[in-house]
């Protein structure tokens, strides 16, 4: 049987038992700019990132991604974020505080999850909005070859989900005793 992980929530700084979503607070197009990038090009808050290149602008929003645990009534919560098109992007933002918009758009996924090689791009997907101004879900393109996908659609067993969130609390660990920067790229919610 294996152990019960414990960690603080970044939130409310009490200590739980329960899996805690793991949450990119940026996409990784946000992250790789320099702190001047930061400042002049991008654009970042809680739901929305815009990066405005010369030549391009890049928008993305934060969804929720659910990855099923095979051998456990708890699944793994992943709050990630994915690029969208303009209209896509423009149609999300006008009915952001929309209770009741649901449609869906296509996204790319746009954080790399340290457990998958993305040296070949990004993964297609769906985003689905939800009722009650929840996140959007994500869901990977079943035929795209990756194994990010085959994961998602064939399950993983609850020591890897163990795993994962076991290697995020050690790097949130590790940075923090190196660092004192207090923007995380990612963080447990």
């Amino acid at each position: 049987m294996t152990e019960t992980i414990k960690y603080t929530c970044s939130c409310c700084g009490k200590e739980h038992e329960e899996w805690p979503a793991l949450v990119y607070i940026s996409p990784t197009n946000y992250d790789t700019l320099s702190e001047d990038d930061k400042k002049n090009i991008g654009k970042l808050d809680t739901d929305f990132c815009v990066i405005t290149h010369s030549d391009q602008t890049d928008r993305f929003i934060r969804c929720t991604l659910t990855q099923k645990v095979i051998d456990h009534c708890e699944d793994l919560e992943y709050g990630l974020w994915v690029s969208l098109s303009d209209k896509s992007f423009q149609d999300y933002s006008d009915n952001f505080n929309n209770e009741n918009h649901e449609t869906k758009y296509f996204g790319w996924l746009s954080n790399n999850l340290p457990d998958y090689d993305f040296s070949g791009g990004s993964i297609p997907t769906t985003v689905f909005t939800r009722t009650g101004n929840n996140r959007p879900d994500i869901v990977p393109h079943e035929d795209f070859d990756h194994p990010f996908v085959h994961d998602y659609y064939n399950g993983i067993t609850k020591t890897e989900a163990e795993r994962r969130i076991k290697e995020m609390l050690e790097t949130i660990s590790e940075r923090d005793s190196k660092t004192t920067d207090t923007k995380p790229w990612w963080k447990l919610w």
